[in-house]
């Protein structure tokens, strides 16, 4: 395969990490008007000449993701060239670019006219499918699954179900989370694991109800991914890519539920809320690379 389509896949998954994290630092910092009701451009300028913190960050993550299309555009097309007989390599190539744009529009529709905290929410997750289309050309344009055999591979029915509703659960997971951001929910609960010290209740009012909705959810995607990690520990050990694929997704999801706590007890640490989306991001990117090996196996007779 051609070294710089390599680097250009390489290029355009980073890209898209600096976009995921670009896009809640913005929201974490309240920099979503740092540019006014303007778009494309600043403040009525093209380039803006006063720089507040909040400008530079709403006009560096403009900025970041114009140049990152532009990546995922050549690489959509290089890919689909070179990688077109491999099956999966359109369709992702179409659903990076796809995802990438509709964003970036949502963004422009936010800045322009405003959106509803629903609607806000569905930004990160839009991206996020972006970020997943993007990582899985990678992988394939490194040919990950000649290295691990993935060709090989044969799944039972019961991983088949885990590794589909799971998928499919972190999403919701990540909806949460992002709701979390965009009603300021943040910070409605001060201690962990239960809201404000008070004895197992149900929560009071709306924002308590979003975060400790996400608190459940995130501890109940944390139990379902140690579940299956201990189902493939026990049949899946000479399976190489099902097996580490799944250890690593387990160690995210903790990474993911401690940071979250340390989110609370710090009372919003900005660095650890950002690796709280990071980690987010790099699992549902594997589980997408998991649902591709699914739909490569064959059925077995196993567990």
């Amino acid at each position: 395969m051609n070294k710089y389509l390599k680097w250009l896949a390489v290029a355009s998954s980073i890209g898209m990490l600096l976009i995921l994290l670009g896009g809640a630092l913005v929201t974490k910092t309240d920099s979503g008007m740092g540019c006014g009701r303007h778009w494309p451009g600043c403040n009525g300028q093209l380039i803006p000449d006063v720089i507040t913190a909040e400008v530079l960050i709403e006009f560096s993550h403009r900025l970041v993701t114009g140049a990152v299309g532009i990546l995922i555009v050549a690489l959509s097309i290089w890919s689909w060239r070179a990688l077109g007989h491999v099956r999966e390599t359109k369709f992702l190539s179409f659903m990076a670019f796809f995802f990438l744009v509709l964003q970036a529009l949502i963004g422009a529709a936010q800045v322009k006219w405003g959106q509803g905290d629903f609607i806000l929410a569905l930004h990160f997750g839009i991206s996020l499918i972006s970020f997943a289309a993007v990582l899985l050309l990678t992988l394939l344009i490194f040919e990950v699954d000649r290295k691990f055999d993935t060709d090989k591979i044969r799944i039972g029915k019961t991983l088949r179900f885990h590794t589909i509703g799971v998928t499919l659960y972190s999403y919701i997971v990540i909806y949460t989370g992002a709701l979390v951001r965009h009603t300021e929910s943040s910070l409605i609960c001060k201690d962990w694991p239960l809201c404000n010290n008070k004895e197992f209740a149900l929560p009071t009012n709306m924002y308590e109800w979003v975060q400790m909705g996400h608190r459940a959810a995130a501890g109940l995607i944390f139990i379902w991914i140690l579940i299956i990690a201990i189902h493939v520990i026990k049949y899946y050990k000479s399976q190489r890519a099902i097996y580490w694929s799944w250890i690593i997704s387990l160690t995210l999801v903790t990474c993911q539920v401690i940071t979250g706590m340390i989110v609370v007890l710090s009372s919003l640490n900005l660095y650890i809320a950002l690796l709280h989306s990071l980690f987010i991001s790099l699992l549902f990117g594997l589980l997408c690379y998991l649902i591709l090996l699914l739909s490569r196996s064959k059925l077995n007779n196993q567990k």
